[in-house]
């Protein structure tokens, strides 16, 4: 349903219609909040669900939602959280859905299935998550990479993480994204590492190890999204005040700013895991029916 106060959400979702259903595997939804999930984005145009578990309790979850799964295709696996995800898994080896869904397991238990080596969706790179975000402060679509997979990542896999969400930016649209490396100051300390790692990738991306954006760090959180603060601190920047995408430096800091922008500054948001042959929708318990459809929706938008 169309809304007054996230239109940049509203555009995410109907350009998702508008490039048809995308065919979701959806593991183990034995919970009324998972199922209504899938239901959900299903009803609203954006994916095909195929939904993957013990019938049973599919059928009672449905029953308790009073919601029909007529039309839906149903894969009956074992009640075992760990045996649904490699069932759906096998359903996007094969080709039979073209992304995964997490529903009622632990995330470390879906994840575990898409890096087996049986699965066939691995790549050479780290996964990682990224959240899209529709702040009404601020004046475009804003993304924010990891604050969902990755606890403390080092350098090494801070390059992953960043090309991963680069990747992804061009295949929703951003041609060149803005990207802000945060840490908490905005010079080059040795004793802080989230400095060092922020000014080493921006250096790797000015030489061309990262390609395809525009990046800039270490910035504060302030002067990395002010222009006004920017300047005031007298940081020449082409990212500060207009970055497309935030990457933290550890998941606490990812988790935080995330939960700030929805319960505090009245954000929408959409979240995906990258890094696998496949995009992995993950939703959470507390995330709004409107959170859960626009996951799918940045899903589809990332697929052809």
């Amino acid at each position: 349903m169309p809304s007054t106060s996230h239109p940049k959400l509203d555009a995410l979702e109907q350009a998702a219609r508008g490039k048809g259903r995308l065919s979701v595997a959806v593991a183990y939804p034995c919970s009324t909040d998972a199922l209504a999930a899938a239901l959900a984005a299903y009803e609203d145009g954006v994916i095909e669900p195929i939904l993957v578990g013990p019938r049973s309790r599919i059928e009672a979850c449905a029953k308790t939602l009073n919601a029909s799964l007529d039309g839906l295709r149903l894969v009956d696996a074992d009640d075992d959280p760990v045996l649904s995800s490699r069932a759906a898994v096998a359903l996007v080896s094969a080709g039979e859905a073209k992304s995964l869904m997490k529903g009622s397991q632990h995330t470390d238990e879906l994840l575990g299935a898409v890096v087996s080596r049986d699965a066939n969706l691995r790549t050479s790179r780290r996964m990682s998550h990224v959240f899209w975000f529709d702040c009404p402060a601020y004046h475009k679509p804003l993304m924010i990479t990891d604050a969902v997979v990755n606890i403390q990542p080092g350098l090494k896999e801070k390059t992953d993480i960043l090309a991963n969400a680069v990747d992804f930016a061009h295949r929703i649209g951003f041609e060149a994204p803005k990207v802000a490396i945060l840490s908490s100051v905005e010079t080059v300390n040795p004793d802080l590492p989230s400095s060092m790692d922020a000014a080493a990738l921006a250096k790797m991306a000015d030489r061309g190890q990262i390609s395809g954006a525009i990046v800039d760090g270490p910035l504060a959180f302030d002067n990395a999204i002010s222009a006004q603060s920017a300047k005031t601190k007298g940081i020449t920047s082409a990212v500060a005040g207009d970055p497309d995408l935030l990457m933290v430096p550890s998941l606490d800091v990812g988790n935080i700013l995330y939960k700030s922008f929805i319960y505090m500054g009245g954000g929408e948001c959409a979240g995906v895991v990258l890094g696998a042959k496949v995009p992995v929708i993950l939703t959470s318990r507390a995330d709004s029916r409107r959170a859960r459809i626009a996951s799918c929706a940045l899903a589809r938008l990332s697929l052809d």
